[in-house]
């Protein structure tokens, strides 16, 4: 089977690393595609140049090239419809289609289907207006909690101590600051809690559990700074017991898709649930529609299953028919290495060096490279995500670190404490 990755960044590139590995294209002889692809994919799949929003043209090449999967890796082309159009297509695609990936693409929309549901979330206030927000910060305590309603690429969130530091914010986000993505702006109550990651993969009926992880939003070290898109990440998190993940399934994910059907929105894909664990139990932060960054990378690192067959299961409506996936016990770790400025403009160009970092078994996804003649550079905000197995957190926490310390990136930087809050568990 031949099989269409579209996505350039290292959720994609750990996309690809794990679908190489699957039958249908290790052993079965297909082809694995990726567009447009990174240096570090052009190591296990074909890179080819597509524009994810010429649906036409995705198409053309998936039936000129006998693709049998299709898997869009970021949140953009799933909320402009890609989805929908590669199914009527009769293409299988891997991906909730235009109106089921509002979940991602609108905070309001996802805060009105968990009322509708009956699902625990934060208190809200949908804004459409600088007035009826500003006029809704009365509402709630500080700090607040203000979030642009769209796509806004991970950083359309702002937690504000005060009202001056929360209407600031207001007039950036209605002053075109995260362009479109805050026409409409969402304000919510503070949740007190530790924030945890759950995965689930669905075809609309069947909920299949996908793993557990915890992200590190802030730039710095102790979690300070402005949101990122993810400075790092482990799996699994602990901190997501049994018992935990039982009720997230029962209160939250069942719910969800439950009610996206019931309401003809029928959801298929990965569900990624942003969760916080508060002291009244499990609520819901947010949705996104795809793989988590760098969520996927230890995901897929702990992955023993073959991907491609349960992607293709949700694509198919069979996923019922699949046995449970397997995880590896080890804890997989990724840190992001950044290149200098991110979260703000990132210092581009800079020369990198990747020398011994995988010769212990650690792998390197490439998230914003780009070649210059022979020489890999930083093309983007957040470069590598360098990611190790462990047999706990201590352990995969030393792997990956002395890779880092192998890579030669003089110009980027990266956060020293990933896995911090599990290794002060002990």
């Amino acid at each position: 089977m031949n099989i269409l990755v579209l996505g350039s960044g290292g959720r994609e590139h750990a996309l690809c690393w794990k679908l190489a590995q699957s039958a249908a294209v290790a052993e079965q002889g297909g082809t694995l595609y990726v567009s447009p692809g990174n240096p570090g994919m052009a190591e296990c799949a074909q890179l080819v140049s597509l524009d994810a929003g010429d649906h036409d043209a995705v198409i053309g090449f998936a039936k000129e090239h006998d693709i049998g999967l299709v898997v869009i890796g970021p949140e953009a082309p799933l909320v402009d419809g890609l989805a929908d159009s590669l199914s009527a297509a009769g293409i299988p695609t891997f991906g909730p289609g235009k109106e089921a990936a509002q979940l991602e693409g609108s905070k309001a929309f996802t805060k009105e289907m968990c009322d509708r549901a009956g699902i625990p979330t934060a208190g809200y206030v949908r804004c459409t207006s600088l007035e009826q927000a500003r006029q809704a910060l009365s509402t709630f305590a500080p700090p607040f909690v203000l979030k642009a309603d769209g796509l806004a690429a991970g950083k359309g969130v702002v937690i504000a101590d005060s009202i001056d530091h929360a209407e600031e914010a207001l007039e950036d986000m209605f002053g075109g600051k995260f362009g479109a993505a805050g026409a409409e702006v969402v304000i919510e109550e503070f949740m007190a809690g530790e924030e945890a990651s759950f995965f689930a993969i669905t075809d609309g009926e069947t909920v299949v559990p996908f793993g557990t992880a915890q992200d590190h939003k802030r730039v710095g070290d102790g979690d300070t700074g402005p949101n990122t898109g993810g400075m790092g990440a482990y799996s699994p998190a602990r901190v997501l017991t049994d018992e935990l993940v039982a009720e997230t399934l029962e209160r939250i994910i069942f719910p969800t898709v439950r009610q996206m059907r019931k309401d003809r929105h029928a959801y298929q894909g990965v569900l990624y649930a942003g969760l916080m664990l508060t002291d009244e139990g499990v609520k819901l932060v947010e949705y996104n529609a795809r793989f988590g960054d760098p969520e996927c990378q230890v995901l897929m690192m702990r992955l023993q299953s073959d991907l491609a067959d349960y992607m293709l299961a949700c694509a198919k409506g069979t996923l019922g028919d699949m046995p449970e996936p397997e995880f590896s016990d080890d804890t997989a770790m990724t840190v992001v290495m950044c290149a200098k400025g991110y979260p703000g403009t990132p210092e581009k160009g800079g020369a990198i060096h990747l020398g011994h970092a995988e010769a212990t078994g650690a792998k390197v996804f490439h998230a914003g490279t780009k070649l210059e003649g022979d020489q890999l550079v930083a093309n983007g905000g957040r470069v590598l995500n360098v990611t190790a197995l462990g047999k706990d957190t201590k352990a995969a926490r030393d792997a990956a670190y002395a890779a880092v310390s192998a890579v030669e990136f003089p110009s980027g930087f990266y956060r020293s404490d990933i896995g911090w809050r599990e290794l002060e568990r002990g």
